[in-house]
């Protein structure tokens, strides 16, 4: 039997994304975005309320940088979800988080996230709160590279959002291969 919650923004797992800008003097900010994902091969959206420093932003820069929150840097990531920069203009260096100027758009990177997605402004809906950014480029931390120079889940120790008991959740292990397990039963 199963339990009927209703609409919900509920799926399992949520990424916990790290959404970084500079802001017109050039000082770097972040937000903690549950919501969001992949479109096409190279967008990203997120749901982000206009009132966010963060977006106010990334609009008069037309770009911002998406990292991968960690475990190690659980604490920071949750940090720059309950503060707004609009209040505490310095949280970004609160959190105790460092920024890199990016080589591909006008946005930070992180240092202490070693995964990113560094995007152009596609579009923003401040109605629906929709943002859509091109992904210019990925990078990633040579520390979380395995031997192959492929990034490592067991090294990115990425962290996942549970919606419905509020708590993060590690993403670590591998339990399967995709394109190739399911063969299994292709042929029954």
């Amino acid at each position: 039997m199963r339990k009927n919650f209703g609409a919900k923004p509920w799926t399992f797992p949520q990424p916990v994304f790290i959404v970084a800008t500079y802001d017109e003097q050039g000082t770097p900010d972040a937000m903690n975005a549950a919501w969001g994902g992949i479109d096409y091969d190279d967008r990203v959206n997120l749901c982000l309320s206009a009132g966010h420093k963060t977006v106010s932003n990334l609009m008069a820069a037309k770009a911002f940088t998406v990292s991968m929150a960690t475990e190690d840097q659980l604490v920071a990531c949750d940090y720059v979800g309950l503060v707004s920069a609009n209040s505490v203009p310095d949280k970004f260096s609160r959190a105790g988080f460092h920024a890199l100027k990016s080589d591909f758009v006008n946005a930070p990177l992180i240092e202490e996230l070693p995964m990113a997605l560094e995007c152009e402004l596609v579009s923003y809906d401040p109605d629906t709160c929709h943002l859509v950014g091109r992904i210019v480029n990925v990078s990633a931390d040579e520390s979380v590279l395995d031997e192959r120079g492929k990034i490592d889940p067991e090294r990115l120790r990425a962290i996942a959002f549970d919606p419905v008991n509020h708590g993060y959740l590690s993403v670590r292990s591998r339990v399967g291969n995709a394109f190739k397990d399911g063969l299994a039963l292709k042929n029954k």
